[in-house]
């Protein structure tokens, strides 16, 4: 499902009296299975592209086929479909509910795919346990660290099993121990279970995990480079 095509892609913004160009005729090709980062300065373009690529924001012009699927021009509840089952997010700011406790977040996707409450609670232990949280699953966001924080994301983003995951800055908060625990995770779920990553960063250590870097400057593609 994860194969991800981008054809001619442009987007602008409105600041004040100013035209800002986010994607600027934007073309790529992404496999299923690879592990890209999409690297550049503040304002390259790179976070516009993956909201592009995930139906969080639509382009101006231009198509984005994802799996065979044209999702550019879908309709608000086929796009919320299509992301429900095949798209994982992790954002810089980790979008925790903070009412709910760590098992009670990662169990929110799977309760509004109608998954019974004995297998929601079943997976979300499981999964909590891959992600180095076990023992945990009863604090709530505010009474866990931050690299604890953004596991439980990563725990709520690949607990319905999405063939895509897209991580916008994902280690921007955490120490170095933490960053690279995190991106150790994520190669193991790219290897192990085929799960396609495009992950948006300016962060070197991340930078150094990517099979593909590509750079952004200007809402231009400006180096795609295997490595």
């Amino acid at each position: 499902m994860s194969s991800i095509i981008c054809k001619d892609l442009c987007k602008t913004f409105q600041q004040g009296e100013e035209i800002i160009t986010g994607l600027d005729r934007v073309s790529i090709s992404i496999e299923k299975g690879e592990f890209v980062c999409l690297s550049g300065p503040s304002g390259s373009g790179k976070t516009t592209l993956l909201n592009a690529i995930g139906g969080l924001d639509k382009p101006d012009s231009g198509e984005i086929i994802i799996g065979g699927i044209r999702i550019d021009n879908l309709g608000k509840g086929a796009l919320a479909d299509m992301r429900l089952h095949n798209i994982g997010f992790v954002f810089q700011a980790y979008n925790l509910i903070p009412v709910l406790t760590a098992r009670e977040n990662v169990e929110f996707v799977m309760q509004v795919s109608g998954m019974s409450a004995s297998e929601r609670a079943q997976k979300s232990m499981k999964i909590l346990k891959e992600v180095g949280l076990e023992g945990m699953q009863d604090r709530r966001p505010a009474q866990l660290s931050g690299g604890q924080q953004q596991r439980v994301a990563v725990a709520r983003a690949i607990v319905s099993q999405p063939t895509l995951i897209l991580a916008d800055e994902p280690t921007a908060n955490l120490d170095s121990v933490t960053a690279s625990q995190l991106m150790g995770l994520f190669v193991e779920l790219n290897q192990h279970h085929n799960v396609t990553f495009v992950i948006s960063t300016h962060d070197v250590r991340v930078m150094k995990y990517a099979k593909r870097l590509i750079r952004m400057e200007d809402g231009k593609i400006i180096a795609d480079e295997n490595q």
